[in-house]
């Protein structure tokens, strides 16, 4: 179980990059991994490359000692490139693991606590009219937890003008009438992503009538614990954050101080299932539910499901439903991870139980992509 060769792949595939990783081994056995670090997959693959030039001839099964080499092994700890290089490393390596003793890898994290995986749909709907109807669709469809997305749309070169206070004023009032038009029952929240001020959100949080919404996800930036601790003065609204977490130290004060009430752990970015499972663990002792963030390839999808399978502490995961194009996958991934409304099933397949097939891997391979840019009315740059 020797680590022989550890080759990242980054691919087009549908409408951005993803970057998988195979770690092979000299008995043949070999696993698979993806790194959530959009957009700058090259720097990703760059790390990769660092990494296996230590990595070959070590054993495959030390796992936890090859994590702390990794995150470790430099003078600089950590960072979101490191650790989602570190994250398509590590599920790779439980990948074999679970190939090895022939189980899906939730039963080397302790075995399942459920039998099967309650997940959320998102609504693209634009914010307007159409987002209540969109709403009572996916209603009727099964789905018992919906998410908004900021519904702005962008233009074709990626470009657009955001203007915060129009944005957050048809924010609420379209979900208010979507409460209205699904009644209490079902779980309804919005994902900002990070673009707000502290006095934004409040004021967006101030316009939505008490029990519009169950949960705001990213409303503001997280680099600043304290922000968030000022903003939770304002609202009573539970918070959704964790998806830009690169460790269980930027988690800590979240979940110690009450900051977040469901902990968006990305597996693909956090350090993989042995910092997840860590960082799960932590949000257990303050009675917080995780909700991992996966809008990734189904390497990311099927190693989440294996942390959602074997934790206590799960409210839901993510459907990636508006992601690359399906017939992609369908041809590059075997035994991707496939929802029915509201769930998946536990899966049941040895290792993460996915396989990709090189040979259909694209031949254009990698291309630069850019993440949309926002630009508020006077000019100036804001978040995607």
């Amino acid at each position: 179980m020797i680590i022989s060769n550890v080759i990242p792949y980054p691919i087009w595939c549908g409408h951005r990059n993803l970057l998988i990783v195979k770690v092979e081994t000299e008995c043949g056995l070999y696993g698979w991994g993806e790194s959530g670090m959009s957009g700058r997959e090259l720097a990703v693959a760059g790390a990769i490359e660092h990494f296996k030039q230590f990595l070959v001839g070590k054993p495959a099964n030390q796992i936890g000692a090859i994590w702390q080499e990794l995150y470790r092994g430099q003078y600089f700890e950590g960072g979101r490139v490191l650790t989602g290089a570190i994250s398509a490393i590590d599920i790779a390596l439980w990948d074999i693991a679970g190939k090895r003793h022939q189980v899906p890898v939730y039963e080397l994290l302790g075995g399942k606590q459920r039998e099967e995986i309650p997940c959320f749909a998102t609504s693209v709907a634009m914010l307007d009219e159409t987002f209540a109807q969109d709403v009572q669709r996916l209603a009727k469809e099964g789905w018992r937890v919906i998410r908004a997305t900021n519904g702005d749309g962008a233009d074709p070169d990626g470009k657009m003008t955001y203007d915060v206070r129009k944005n957050i004023a048809n924010a609420a009032k379209a979900l208010h009438e979507a409460r209205e038009a699904i009644g209490d029952e079902i779980v309804l929240g919005i994902d900002l992503h990070h673009r707000l001020s502290v006095a934004e959100a409040a004021s967006f949080c101030q316009k939505l009538p008490m029990g519009t919404i169950d949960f705001l996800e990213e409303p503001i930036r997280q680099q600043t614990p304290e922000t968030y601790a000022s903003l939770r003065t304002m609202t009573d609204i539970p918070f959704a954050i964790g998806e830009e977490w690169s460790s269980k130290w930027e988690a800590r004060p979240f979940i110690e101080q009450g900051l977040t009430n469901f902990a968006r752990i990305d597996v693909c970015n956090v350090g993989g299932l042995t910092e997840a499972k860590k960082i799960a663990a932590m949000a257990e002792t303050h009675y917080i539910d995780i909700m991992p963030h996966d809008p990734l390839g189904p390497l990311c999808t099927a190693a989440t499901n294996h942390l959602c399978a074997s934790v206590p502490n799960l409210a839901w995961t993510e459907v990636a439903n508006y992601s690359p194009d399906k017939s992609d996958h369908d041809r590059i991934f075997t035994g991707r991870p496939i929802h029915k409304p509201g769930v998946f099933p536990i899966p049941d397949g040895v290792g993460i139980g996915i396989d990709v097939n090189e040979d259909q891997l694209p031949k254009d391979g990698f291309r630069f992509w850019e993440a949309p840019r926002r630009y508020k009315p006077d000019g100036s740059f804001t978040n995607w």
